[in-house]
Parts: C-alpha cells; sequence; structure tokens
C-alpha cells in the first residue's frame, strides 16, 4: 500500500471568477516549502443528563477551512500571491514587464488552490481562497520564503485530480528564480540603512469572515477591512538616525528590495513607516542592538501605504 510522502506532493492555483467556484483550467503549478491549508470540524460534547455516567454521542460543530502556504520568493510565482494580496497589477513594458501593485484595493480576488498526493490518491480543492496575510524575515543567510494565510470557503476531497489531470491542459508551469538573502538591501528615503541584522514584514488584510447560516456549512465571503503593515527591524546601535525619527515621530520610506544578476527583481516599498523609542539595553561586553517595532500608515502624497513592484518575463497574472 502506497503512503503518501510531502516529497510527492503538489500544489496548483487558478483564480476564480465566480467566488467559491473552481475554474474548469487555467491552473498554474506552484512551488511551496510546507502547507497547512485544510478543513477542520470539531466535535461538540453532549452536555445532556439523564442517562448516566457516560456521555452521549458528540455532534458536529461548524466547518472551518484555512491555513498557511509557505512559498518561496522568486520571479515569477511570487506574483500570484502579490495579486491574491493587492488586487489586480499595473502592468508596463514589453518584456520584461514590470507589474505594480498597490494597496488599498476595496476587492480582493480569490484562488482556487488544489493540493495533491497522488500515490494515495488524495486531491483536495480549496475554493474560495482569500489572502488574510503573508509576512516574511530579512536576514543575512538562509533561504528566502514567505508565509501566506489564507481563508477558504470550503473543501472538496477526491481521488481525481482537477488541476493535473487533462492531459490536453496541463497546469502552466513558471521557470523558477528565487531571490535569496544575499540579493537583499533595504534603502531608507533612496539610501542605504545600515548595520541592519534582521527585519521583519507583515502584512495583512484583516478578513472579516462571512458566517452565515447554510446547509453546507460554509462561509459566504471573506471581505477585507482595514489593512495592517507592519513589522519590525534589528540593528546594530552604531548612529540615532533611527532613534532620531522614532523621538521626532516623523514617517520615512522604507524599501525592501531584491535582484538577480539576469535582470528580474522584486521591491517592496512602506511609503510611511512610523517607529517608536525603543529601549537602548547594554547587556554586556558584546554590540549594542536596537529593535525598532515598527507600523506603516497611508502616505497622505502617493495615497497608498506600500507597493510592490515585481520585474519578470511573464506577461500578465
Amino acid at each position: 500500500m502506497a503512503r503518501a510522502q510531502g516529497a510527492r506532493a503538489q500544489m496548483a492555483l487558478a483564480f476564480e471568477t465566480t467566488y467559491g467556484t473552481p475554474p474548469a483550467s487555467g491552473f498554474t503549478r506552484m512551488p511551496f516549502a510546507s502547507t497547512t491549508l485544510g478543513a477542520e470540524q470539531p466535535l461538540l460534547s453532549s452536555e445532556l443528563l439523564g442517562y448516566g455516567r457516560d456521555p452521549l454521542a458528540p455532534i458536529k460543530d461548524a466547518v472551518t477551512a484555512d491555513g498557511d502556504v509557505v512559498v518561496p520568493i522568486d520571479a515569477a510565482g511570487f506574483g500570484f500571491w502579490l495579486k491574491a494580496a493587492f488586487g489586480e497589477p499595473a502592468t508596463t513594458g514589453t518584456g520584461p514587464w514590470t507589474h505594480e501593485f498597490r494597496s488599498g484595493a476595496w476587492a480582493l480576488p480569490s484562488l482556487a488552490i488544489e493540493t495533491g498526493m497522488p500515490e494515495v490518491p488524495r486531491y483536495a480543492m480549496y475554493s474560495g481562497c482569500v489572502l488574510d496575510q503573508f509576512s516574511w524575515q530579512v536576514q543575512r543567510s538562509g533561504l528566502l520564503t514567505a508565509t501566506a494565510r489564507l481563508v477558504a470557503q470550503g473543501e472538496a476531497v477526491g481521488t481525481a485530480t482537477a488541476a493535473f489531470g487533462d492531459p490536453a491542459l496541463p497546469p502552466a508551469e513558471l521557470e523558477l528564480k528565487r531571490f535569496g538573502h544575499f540579493n537583499g538591501a533595504i534603502t531608507r528615503n533612496g539610501t542605504a540603512l545600515g548595520n541592519v541584522v534582521s527585519a521583519e514584514i507583515t502584512y495583512a488584510n484583516n478578513l472579516d469572515r462571512i458566517e452565515t447560516i447554510r446547509a453546507d456549512g460554509r462561509i459566504d465571503g471573506a471581505d477585507p477591512s482595514i489593512a495592517a503593515l507592519t513589522g519590525s527591524i534589528e540593528v546594530r546601535f552604531a548612529d540615532s538616525t533611527l532613534v532620531t525619527q522614532a523621538i521626532n515621530g516623523d514617517p520615512s520610506a522604507l524599501e525592501f528590495g531584491y535582484a538577480l544578476p539576469s535582470g528580474e527583481s522584486f521591491a517592496f516599498t512602506v511609503h510611511a513607516v512610523y517607529l517608536p523609542r525603543p529601549r537602548i539595553e547594554i547587556t554586556g561586553p558584546q554590540g549594542i542592538q536596537a529593535k525598532f517595532d515598527w507600523q506603516a500608515a497611508r502616505d497622505s502624497v502617493l495615497g497608498r501605504m506600500c507597493t510592490a513592484t515585481l520585474v519578470n518575463d511573464v506577461e500578465s497574472y
């Protein structure tokens, strides 16, 4: 009997035209490191009395479908997750193309995502997936990945695949060109920011689940509310630039950028970053570090909080 292994798992996704309805074709094979995307339905213990010490049978509670997907930050496939987070990009160029994703959209697209374990076989189609949050860390070494948190409408499990099954219409497969921490740089107001030890970025759509009463137990949707963009930046204490900004309460623009020698690039620009005043601690003879847990807000000039710019050879998303 075959046993499921993560090494053979596969994932494909496509954007839905109608929320909760997976398309018949147009799927793209996606690279991923791990996923917790799934549906669960807890049991409610019986509270009834009068039948002895042994409890009566439990009943089923509501179904919840959500989870995280850990994906590489690459030049092509990451654009699908950016579109899920921000909506349709503004695309310019004739190859390479520049895709500009802007925060602040009132409506977000939904995804149909299929995960497959072909040796069982088990294929799970998650419809109505809306991106709630994505985050990643900036550091000196290691693999560069992002975590996308999704809220789905429901799960349909079967033994046949919908995304990989038609030989005439196989899912598209993009060339994988990964960015690495070595390709990264951080700038503040257009100038390189030095002495940075690590940083973390978290963008959240703060989805509001529409939990109406339905016969199938699914939600009616997931609507974005006030977005949030937060993070942290840890620096070796060598000057008072960031501390002075924190004391004065002035915003600054931070850009986290990655570029490949072949020309592909990804830049995530936070237009108005506000820093808290940190505690500067002396913990021993080693170097002194300061950590700033920053928050972003809408820039009054540009009219948005952040912009993600992806330059690659993909014509459209």
